[in-house]
């Protein structure tokens, strides 16, 4: 029986009507619980064809928009204006969160790095050093202070220099960050750079065969607000091996910021001390329309978030759509950075959905307990349970499903990192498809789960509407488990 959830008192007293019906009826106490009936009555509202609906949107948009939704573009704000908009009129509290991205960055003359003391040294720019793109620009003269570094270097990469904020602890804010080149994203090294109140920032390569030499980057993200070169080894064991260092260190560049915005929307109703957080990411790639990635994701999580609108929750349900994911997460990442340590604490998961209709699909769940043993570690406390949530759904289905490391690539990463258990559903993106996995889902194996990833050709005609209409009920089903109860979550 398909329940039209109609607005207004109406729509909650056919909610309240239907669950005392359903909770009236001899069955297993298990079965009658809230988040049991809710979870029922919410997979039966949300539809693949209704998501459908929201991705033939999109697709418009696009088409209408220079043929992609990418951060900073009209794409990008008309697709933001269709959620916030369908979300308002559904009676979720609705804003706006302003992210910062690089629009523009142009270097307008060499850097400089000189050595100012004990003694004094001029090092060659272009040659010993590049300026670190997009490095906004300043002129700072300042001590150095090595951060973890690991010297003389190890025979393979090891360093995990500046990867961690404890890496910092001791750092003097005012100084000159030296930092090794390493395991961890440049941009994580920057970031906790700038968190630690560093002037400025030297990284240097780590030293192995292959890692000497200084050489151009560009990270492409924003991340702090001081100047950043690259240089070789020998600049950076030099100055390590100095006490009292003193450079001085000069970028003339000229930096754009563009400014876009997360959609957040928030039931009314529920604890504001234990929030459910679900998030998809609402741009594309600059190539093309991101109708699988991840229109897909958006499409489920916002039919989900319009079905559930009259639900009586017990817990705060917090919804997503990240801004400019494809250009460094930095939608999550500066949401995440600028909650305070309380307003963290009160997150008790992160569900992530970023591309959930791939055409050569395979059901793939975040490893949240890494039994795999692949990749990266198991995700913090409670994102085992998670992936047991999730796996739960597809086991009652008889529909096969296999773990995906949490490798860093999507928007869980920013709650990963600050102890938010999380995870989520995946569909595969430019990965090949095994033959066990062909096995368990069909497709073709030997062919990526979705050939157009990143390309023009990601349009409405690049999902599978099987694919999408199970994840869109795995959504919600595992939506409507947490809003109710989160007692499994550590």
């Amino acid at each position: 029986m398909r329940i039209n959830l109609r607005r207004g008192a109406a729509g909650v007293v056919g909610v309240a009507t239907t669950v005392a019906l359903l909770l009236a009826q001899p069955s297993p106490a298990s079965a009658t619980s809230p988040d049991e009936v809710f979870a029922k009555l919410l997979v039966k509202q949300v539809t693949g064809a209704h998501a459908k609906e929201h991705l033939n949107a999109l697709q418009a948009i696009a088409t209408a928009n220079g043929g992609n939704r990418a951060a900073g573009t009209p794409g990008y704000q008309k697709s933001r204006d269709y959620v916030a908009n369908k979300l308002r009129k559904a009676g979720y509290k609705v804003t706006l969160d302003p992210i910062n991205f690089v629009q523009s960055w142009t270097e307008n003359s060499p850097p400089t790095l000189t050595r100012t003391a004990p003694d004094s040294k001029v090092y060659v720019p272009n040659e010993d050093f590049n300026t670190f793109a997009p490095s906004p620009p300043g002129d700072v003269t300042a001590q150095v202070q090595g951060v973890d570094l690991t010297l003389p270097p190890t025979p393979t990469p090891t360093s995990t220099s500046g990867c961690e904020t404890a890496d910092f602890n001791g750092f003097v804010a005012g100084r000159i960050a030296l930092i090794q080149r390493g395991t961890c994203a440049f941009a994580t090294k920057v970031r906790n750079a700038g968190f630690a109140g560093a002037a400025g920032i030297i990284i240097f390569n780590e030293g192995q065969p292959g890692r000497t030499d200084a050489f151009p980057l560009d990270i492409g993200e924003w991340r702090a607000a001081i100047p950043m070169v690259f240089a070789d080894f020998a600049v950076g064991n030099e100055l390590a091996a100095i006490p009292g260092a003193t450079v001085r260190l000069k970028v003339d560049s000229t930096l754009t910021l563009g400014t876009s915005h997360n959609v957040i929307a928030e039931t009314r109703l529920g604890n504001p001390k234990n929030v459910v957080m679900v998030g998809a990411h609402l741009d594309s790639v600059t190539a093309g329309p991101g109708i699988n990635d991840n229109g897909s994701g958006t499409a489920a999580i916002l039919e989900t978030a319009l079905q559930m609108k009259h639900f009586p929750v017990r817990n705060k349900v917090r919804f997503a759509f990240w801004a400019a994911e494809e250009i460094g997460l930095l939608g999550s990442d500066q949401y995440v950075e600028g909650l305070s340590a309380a307003e963290r604490d009160r997150i008790r998961l992160y569900l992530n959905f970023d591309m959930v209709a791939s055409p050569n699909y395979a059901y793939k769940l975040y490893d949240g307990d890494n039994s795999d043993g692949e990749g990266s570690p198991a995700g913090p406390p409670g994102s085992a349970q998670i992936e047991r949530q999730l796996a739960n759904f597809f086991d009652r289905r008889g529909l096969g499903h296999v773990g995906t490391d949490f490798d860093g690539r999507s928007d869980y990463g920013p709650f990963i990192a600050v102890g938010i258990p999380a995870g989520g559903i995946f569909t595969g993106a430019e990965g090949i498809k095994t033959p066990a996995e062909q096995a368990l889902f069909g497709g073709t194996a030997g062919v990526a789960y979705d050939i157009c990833y990143h390309q023009a050709c990601d349009t409405i005609t690049n999902i599978n509407m099987t694919a999408l209409d199970v994840n869109a009920d795995a959504i919600a089903d595992s939506v409507a488990r947490f809003a109710f109860n989160t007692s499994a979550i550590p």
